[in-house]
This record gives structure tokens, C-alpha cells and sequence, in this order.
């Protein structure tokens, strides 16, 4: 090559580079935000998720974009995230959307809802029905952008400081019950309360509520719920499944560049998976130690399970008949949920209950 061809071949390049680094520049900008969450840090499972958000947002991002995550209390308390991201306290936010019944009982239908959908039906819902543009076309309304990013299967039903055999056992008992279960176990005489993660166990050793729900096995045994009281009910008929979200300040979530965009919802979505692989993983053995440590294992009986039913029947009737939201998403959920349990019936649930009756012997 010529002196000139050279030369000329160099200043193009050089100008080409000057061109591009600019670009590159302005695609992945240095950004900084902040992450609360309802969760105190001694959840690994659940802050967990917030963790590995940050973590992959930073790595698929050569750390240009880092999520600095704080547990509930640090900037917020646990039930003040929604009010946080959506006044741009904080960027984002990971909780359980039905904390917020009380701007709107919509938000509980995409979080958890007695006798809705278990896990797997949320994801599908959400992922491949019509989930992902309802909660969309709501959280507009509350300057939010949520994300699935968290799943803890089906829940337990809860610890109790006494045995109940029947409907009428329910009368008069304060129980911490988050979400719009509180609602249906009104009806029965229950006294609902709304208590973060991290204020249950005082609340339940001094004698402030006579029963508790959290998750299952795994969490429970972190937060010592045995120590207080002994009787361990399932099943969690109010949380089949429970998804969490990542919530994001809807201004903040429409200024990022479309790649940041999907590097969110790409960690979301494998913290949603990653969230449930672990609790289906350590709940097993928590629940032996528990039962171990004297843990006395119930199930809620036939004639709880139909006055619950019949409860959760009629506050879906009510609030559907008042307001326009909640009627819309539960009746896509109602649909939905239908529909995939022709499918259950003859695949999942045939498998499942074949295996747990022949496990001895495989």
C-alpha cells in the first residue's frame, strides 16, 4: 500500500472511531440507582432476588449500570415501596404487589389471590397470556413499571397458637395475613393484620397475634416462628403461588436505552426462576427439622377449606361488582385458571399424585 492509501486508510479509521466511541457512550451511559425492598437481608431466598438483579445488571453492563439494594428499613419501611418508586424516592422497588390493597384491591390479583393460580400458571399467565399487559396497562396508573421477578410457590397456611378443626375455631383470632387474604378470613371472624417480615416475631411472642403466615418452611424456620408457638398448618389456600415484582418508577423505566431495558427484564426473569428453585430446594429439609424440633404438623380440614371457598367467592363478587380493574383481571385469572386445570387434571396432577404414592418404591 501507498504512503497516501495509508495514510488515508488510517484517518478513516481514526475517524470512524471517533465516530463510534460516542455512540457506544451514549447506548451505555454510567447509571446509578437504588433498589428497596420489603424484605429484611436474613431472607436469602427472597432479598436474594434483589441481589441477583444487581449483580447480572452490572455484569451484562460491564458495571456501568449498578443497583445498589437495601433491605426494608434502610431507606423505606418493608410496606412503603410502591409510595417510594412512584414518587422517584428510589428507582425501583421488589415486593409483593398485594401490600398495596389498600390504594387498590387490583393490585393482590398480581401478586397472590385465595384459590387462584399456583406458580406455574402465574408464570404462564404472565409470560404467555394475558398477565404481562394487564398489570402493565394498571401500573400506569401509579407511575410504576413492574416486572415479574420472584416466585415462592405454594405457600404454607400458617402457624397457630392452638389446634382449629373447625370453621368456628377462626372466630377472634389476630392473625398477620398479608394481602387480600385478610379479607376472606374476615368474614370467618378473623382479625387481619398487616405486619412486614421482620416485625413478626415480636409481634407474635408477645402476644400481639395469635397466629402468623410468611412463606414456608425455609423462612419460617429463619425467623423462629416454632420457638413461639407450635401448630404449622397447611396448605396456604391464599397463595397457590405468590409473584413478586420489581417495580420500577415508570419515568426512570422509559428514560433508559432500550438494551438497559432488556438487561432488567432478562435478570428479572431469571430471578423469578432462580427465586423458586430455591425454595422448592430447602423447604423439604426445613420442614424436617421443624417437625424435628417439635413442630406439630396440620391440615386445615374439609369444612375450613369450604367456608374459606365460599368466603373468597363472595368478597371476589363484591369488589368485582365495584370496581372495573379488579373485575377485569380476575376474570382473565378465573378464565385462565380453568382452563389450565383441564390440563393439570390430566398431565401434572395424574404425574404428581402417581409419584407421591409410589416414592417408596422408585
Amino acid at each position: 500500500m501507498k504512503r497516501r492509501q495509508l495514510l488515508t486508510a488510517v484517518g478513516a479509521s481514526t475517524a470512524a472511531a471517533a465516530i463510534a466511541k460516542p455512540a457506544i457512550a451514549q447506548s451505555m451511559p454510567t447509571i446509578k440507582w437504588r433498589l428497596t425492598a420489603s424484605w429484611p437481608k436474613s431472607l436469602d431466598t427472597i432479598f436474594g432476588a434483589c441481589e441477583t438483579i444487581s449483580k447480572y445488571v452490572s455484569q451484562a453492563t460491564d458495571g456501568k449500570f449498578q443497583i445498589q439494594t437495601f433491605a426494608a428499613g434502610e431507606i423505606v419501611p418493608a410496606l412503603q415501596v410502591l409510595d417510594a418508586v412512584q414518587n422517584g424516592t428510589v428507582e425501583m422497588g421488589h415486593t409483593a404487589n398485594y401490600y398495596y390493597i389498600g390504594k387498590d384491591p387490583t393490585w393482590a390479583l398480581f401478586c397472590a389471590t385465595p384459590f387462584g393460580l399456583n406458580a406455574r400458571q402465574q408464570n404462564a399467565w404472565f409470560y404467555d397470556g394475558e398477565g404481562t399487559k394487564l398489570i402493565d396497562d394498571f401500573g400506569k396508573k401509579f407511575n410504576v413499571h413492574c416486572l415479574t421477578a420472584g416466585n415462592t410457590g405454594c405457600q404454607m397456611g400458617g402457624w397457630f397458637n392452638k389446634e382449629l378443626k373447625e370453621p368456628a375455631d377462626l372466630a377472634g383470632l389476630k392473625m398477620r395475613i398479608g394481602g387480600w387474604a385478610g379479607q376472606t378470613l374476615q368474614k370467618l371472624g378473623v382479625v387481619p393484620q398487616q405486619i412486614a417480615g421482620g416485625d413478626i416475631y415480636p409481634a407474635l411472642e408477645k402476644g400481639t397475634i395469635d397466629a402468623t403466615e410468611w412463606v414456608g418452611p425455609y423462612d419460617d424456620e429463619k425467623l423462629g416462628f416454632y420457638k413461639v408457638v407450635k401448630f404449622y398448618y397447611y396448605l396456604g389456600w391464599w397463595e397457590g403461588g405468590t409473584t413478586l415484582h420489581l417495580m420500577i418508577n415508570l419515568a426512570k423505566w422509559n428514560e433508559l436505552p432500550k438494551s438497559y431495558q432488556a438487561i432488567v427484564t432478562t435478570a428479572a426473569g431469571f430471578a423469578n426462576v432462580e427465586m423458586q428453585a430455591r425454595y422448592d430446594a430447602r423447604n423439604p429439609e426445613a420442614l424436617k427439622r421443624l417437625v424435628a424440633a417439635g413442630t406439630q404438623l396440620r391440615a386445615f380440614s374439609q369444612s375450613i377449606m369450604e367456608a374459606c371457598l365460599k368466603a373468597s367467592i363472595e368478597v371476589n363478587t363484591e369488589t368485582s361488582a365495584t370496581n372495573a380493574d379488579y373485575k377485569k383481571v380476575w376474570d382473565s385469572i378465573q378464565a385462565f385458571r380453568n382452563d389450565e386445570y383441564l390440563w393439570w387434571q390430566v398431565a401434572e396432577y395424574s404425574y404428581d399424585t402417581f409419584m407421591i404414592r409410589t416414592r417408596t418404591r422408585t
